[in-house]
C-alpha cells in the first residue's frame, strides 16, 4: 500500500510564520526530504524517529524522485519549501512527476504557507491592495526572452509587481533591464520596496523609487515590489489602495520640440526626431545614420551626456590604445587621425596566443582575445563592432573589476546572444563612459564610425555654432 507526499510551505523563515497545519504534517512525518538550508529551519519540531534527507541547491527532481520512492514503500514523506510550496516552490515539480512517471497510485497533498512576497509586502505596508502579479527573474528554468515578456506586459498593465530572485553573483544584469522596461511604462517617482532577508534575523526595508532605486543593493534574498500608478507612500509604509478610480495613468508627452534646424546643418540632422540630444552624441549619431542611411539609429543609440567627449579627450591626448574585436573594425577607423594623435589600435583575433588559448579554456576567439586584452591593456577604448560574445566576455570582466577602460563601445549585430550582450554592458559599466546600439544592429562600420565621431568632435564647433561645445 503506498503511502503520500504532503508538500508544506514553511513560510519566509521565521518559525511564527509556520501555519499550524504545516507543523502538525511534519510531526507526523515518517520521513522528512528538503534543501539542507531549509530543513535546519525546522529541527526542533522533526520527530526522533523520523528518516531525514537533505541536499544542496539545484537538487529538486532528485528529492522529488526520492520523496515517491519513499512514499511508494508506504512512509507518509514530507516535502519541504520555503514560502509558499506552490510559489516557485516543490508542489508544481511534485504534481508534474506525479503525472508524468506514472505516480499516481501515490497521493499528494499540498499545505500552503506564507509566500516571501506576502511577508515582504506586510513589511512595506499594503502595496498589493490591488492587482498585482509575480515574476523571478531566474532564467534556469524559463528563457530571457519569455521572462522580458512577462516584464513588459506586467510593467505595460500597471501590475503591482513582486520581483523574485532579482540579482546573484553571475546573473546581474538582468535587474538592470527590468529597471529599463518599468522606466519606459512609468514614471520615475513610481514607489518601490525592497526587502532583504524577510522575517530574519538580517532583516532589512528600504522604500525608494522607481528611478532611484540601486540594482546593486539587491542579491537572491531580496524581494522587490513595483507599485503601480496608484501606489503611494505614507508614515505607514507604501499603500496601493483597492477600488476603481476613473483618472488614467498620466503619460508625458515627449514632444519633438523646437526646431533647431539651420542653413549650415545636413540633411541628417534636419531629419532627426529630438533636438535635445547632447551635442556630443548628437554628433555620434549623425556618423552612424551617415554610414548606415538608417534613422533607427537615433532611437537606438545610448550614451551618457559627455561620453562622446570624454573619449574624444582621453583619445587627443596622445599615446591612447584602441582594442577592437575584430580586424573589420580596426580597418574602419580613420588612419590620419590615429597618426595625428600616436594611436595604437589593436585587435587580438590574429594574435597566436588566442587559439591555443581558446581551446585549453573552451571559449571562442573573441573571448580569449578580450582576456588577453584586459591583461595588457586594461585602460584601452575598448570597441566590439561584431561578436556578441567578445563583449559578454568584456562585460563580466568589467563587472568583476578585472579593467578600467576609458570607455566602451558595444555594437555587435546579429540575431544570437546579441540583445543580451548588451544588457550586459549596460549593467556592468556602472561608472565606465559606454556607446551601446541597442538591439540587434550594430556592426564593425557603426562601431567604426563611432570612433571616427570621438576623433572627429572639434569639428562639431562648425556643424553646430551657437552650442555650449
Amino acid at each position: 500500500m503506498s503511502g503520500k507526499i504532503t508538500v508544506v510551505g514553511l513560510g519566509p523563515g521565521n518559525p511564527d510564520m509556520m501555519t499550524p497545519r504545516v507543523i502538525a504534517a511534519i510531526r507526523n512525518a515518517d520521513a522528512i526530504i528538503g534543501y539542507s538550508y531549509y530543513v535546519r529551519l525546522i529541527e526542533n519540531i522533526i520527530p526522533r524517529n523520523a528518516l531525514l534527507i537533505d541536499s544542496g541547491m539545484k537538487k529538486e527532481r532528485d528529492r522529488a524522485e526520492r520523496a515517491f520512492i519513499l512514499a511508494l514503500e508506504g512512509m507518509g514523506v514530507v516535502v519541504v519549501s520555503s514560502g509558499d510550496a506552490s510559489v516557485y516552490g516543490m508542489a508544481p515539480l511534485i504534481l508534474e512527476m506525479r503525472q508524468k512517471k506514472d505516480y499516481e497510485s501515490v497521493a499528494v497533498n499540498v499545505v500552503p504557507g506564507v509566500s516571501a512576497f506576502q511577508s515582504a509586502a506586510a513589511k512595506l505596508g499594503a502595496p498589493t491592495g490591488h492587482d498585482f502579479c509575480v515574476i523571478s527573474l531566474s532564467d534556469l528554468l524559463t528563457p530571457w526572452g519569455l521572462i522580458e515578456r512577462r516584464i513588459k506586459a506586467a510593467a505595460s498593465a500597471d501590475f503591482v509587481t513582486a520581483v523574485y530572485n532579482p540579482k546573484s553573483r553571475d546573473r546581474y544584469w538582468q535587474i538592470y533591464r527590468l529597471k529599463e522596461l518599468f522606466l519606459e511604462a512609468r514614471p520615475g517617482d513610481t514607489p518601490v520596496g525592497i526587502v532583504r532577508h524577510a522575517d530574519r534575523e538580517k532583516e532589512t526595508v528600504v522604500i525608494t523609487t522607481l528611478s532611484d532605486f540601486n540594482p546593486e543593493s539587491l542579491d537572491m534574498f531580496s524581494i522587490v515590489i513595483i507599485g503601480n500608478h496608484q501606489t503611494f507612500t505614507a508614515s505607514c509604509g507604501m499603500v496601493t489602495p483597492r477600488g476603481y478610480f476613473a483618472e488614467k495613468v498620466s503619460n508625458e508627452a515627449i514632444g519633438i520640440g523646437q526646431s533647431i534646424m539651420r542653413d549650415s546643418f545636413g540633411a541628417i540632422e534636419r531629419q532627426l526626431k529630438r533636438s535635445d540630444h547632447p551635442y556630443d552624441t548628437k554628433w555620434a549619431i549623425i556618423h552612424a545614420i551617415h554610414t548606415t542611411a538608417d534613422f533607427d539609429f537615433e532611437n537606438i543609440f545610448y550614451a551618457a551626456s559627455g561620453t562622446i567627449k570624454h573619449m574624444h579627450d582621453k583619445l587627443t591626448a596622445g599615446g591612447a590604445t584602441i582594442i577592437t574585436d575584430v580586424t573589420m573594425v580596426q580597418s574602419g577607423i580613420r588612419r590620419a587621425a590615429l597618426e595625428r594623435y600616436g594611436i595604437e589600435t589593436i585587435c587580438y583575433l590574429h594574435d597566436p596566443r588566442v587559439p591555443v588559448m581558446a581551446n585549453e579554456l573552451g571559449v571562442t576567439r573573441t573571448q580569449a582575445g578580450m582576456r588577453l586584452a584586459v591583461k595588457e591593456h586594461p585602460e584601452a577604448l575598448y570597441v566590439v563592432g561584431n561578436a556578441p560574445t567578445a563583449l559578454i566576455e568584456l562585460s563580466d570582466l568589467l563587472y568583476r573589476g578585472q579593467c578600467n577602460p576609458m570607455g566602451i563601445i558595444g555594437a555587435p549585430v546579429g540575431f544570437v546572444n546579441v540583445v543580451e550582450s548588451k544588457f550586459r554592458l549596460k549593467a556592468a559599466s556602472r561608472k565606465i563612459p559606454v556607446v551601446i546600439i541597442e538591439g540587434r544592429k550594430g556592426g564593425s562600420s557603426v562601431a567604426a564610425t563611432i570612433v571616427n565621431a570621438a576623433l572627429s568632435l572639434d569639428d562639431a564647433k562648425t556643424m553646430m555654432p551657437g552650442k555650449d561645445v
